[in-house]
């Protein structure tokens, strides 16, 4: 899950982010009028508040996402890319009302800095670090400003089709470090968060959007099943395939902002019941992707079960309407899940 310059586009970040304080009046305020304006400290609370969420849960997808890109290079075929294994952002990359914020929490300015490290990656190894800005990357210096990311990747990614492993000089607590990274293949889907309360994700073959209504119903383990399948979507091209790939993409640029407008959500937001098939072949590919990043796969078809009963086809826009759970599926799963154990028990190669 890019920012252009990294495994994934997630925004969104590491370790310690300090929990917004509500600033409120010593004395009671007079009762607003129907024309007030919220007072700045308000509408700075509620920036502040929004700020934390938007961290937390990219901090969260990030790392689940993390072994499932790295350890499944080989299953994303042509996706899979030779990546600097860190997301680099400055003030522009988050939305407009979030800026402000983003400046006083993480020193993000003009400059990219980095905001995440892929764990496992050459960066971690090179000593990449949070808070890192970045000044050069194999000896071409990087832009600053609002287009800076997408300057950035068009003068980066050529390099990296050169070279295993690139010089990456940062700045870092006031002076100049030059880390020499080696570049770390793995599955380069961009992945974001979608700001809306219904339990769902969606894939356009290029992207990954999960819901924060999403977010708030699963486990760490039950959210990589859900990342699996839709890593899954994108590799075999579903989104192409059922003629969706434009609306998932309209739904997921839609979900992006702070508080976006749902008001196209009330049916099906225009999207189709997934094939069944389609469905059984992501299933399989996931049940794979999971077993080489470490999780047990039995855990998908728990979640797939458990969502179907607590959201099951008829809530619109669940996971569920839009990804029908059957017994065929649960026991073509489970078939592929005997067959990995006995891969697993006499040391073959995990590949579907």
């Amino acid at each position: 899950m890019q920012t252009r310059l990294s495994a994934l586009r997630l925004p969104a970040l590491l370790a310690v982010v300090a929990l917004a304080g509500c600033s409120t009046p010593s004395t009671p305020p007079a009762t607003p009028s129907a024309t007030a304006k919220p007072s700045s400290s308000v509408i700075r609370s509620e920036s502040e508040a929004d700020f934390d969420k938007f961290i937390a849960r990219q901090d969260r997808v990030y790392r689940v996402i993390a072994p499932l890109s790295v350890k499944n290079a080989v299953l994303c075929k042509t996706a899979a890319r030779p990546l600097l294994g860190f997301t680099a952002k400055n003030r522009y990359s988050f939305p407009t009302e979030l800026r402000d914020t983003a400046t006083v929490r993480l020193g993000k300015g003009e400059e990219l800095r980095v905001v995440q490290v892929l764990e496992g990656s050459g960066a971690q190894r090179a000593g990449v670090q949070r808070g890192d800005a970045l000044l050069s990357i194999a000896g071409k210096n990087i832009p600053q400003g609002p287009q800076a990311e997408i300057e950035a990747a068009r003068l980066v990614a050529p390099l990296l089709k050169q070279t295993t492993e690139v010089d990456v000089q940062v700045q870092r607590n006031d002076a100049p470090i030059t880390l020499k990274v080696a570049l770390t293949t793995a599955c380069a889907y961009t992945v974001d968060i979608g700001n809306a309360p219904h339990v769902n994700a969606y894939a356009d073959g290029r992207r990954i959007m999960v819901t924060a209504g999403l977010l708030a119903e699963v486990s760490d383990q039950e959210l990589a099943a859900i990342l699996a399948r839709e890593i899954a979507h994108n590799v075999q091209q579903h989104a192409a395939t059922m003629q969706t790939r434009a609306t998932m993409a309209s739904i997921i640029d839609t979900l992006l902002p702070p508080r976006p407008d749902l008001s196209g959500f009330a049916g099906s937001a225009g999207l189709k019941v997934m094939d069944e098939k389609l469905d059984q072949e992501a299933d399989r590919i996931a049940l794979y992707m999971l077993a080489r990043a470490g999780v047990n796969p039995t855990v998908a078809i728990d979640t797939l079960e458990r969502l179907a009963r607590r959201y099951p086809a008829t809530v619109l826009n669940s996971y569920t309407a839009l990804h029908p759970w059957t017994e065929e599926r649960k026991r073509q799963m489970a078939e592929t899940i005997t067959e990995i154990r006995k891969k697993q028990a006499s040391k073959k190669l995990l590949v579907p």
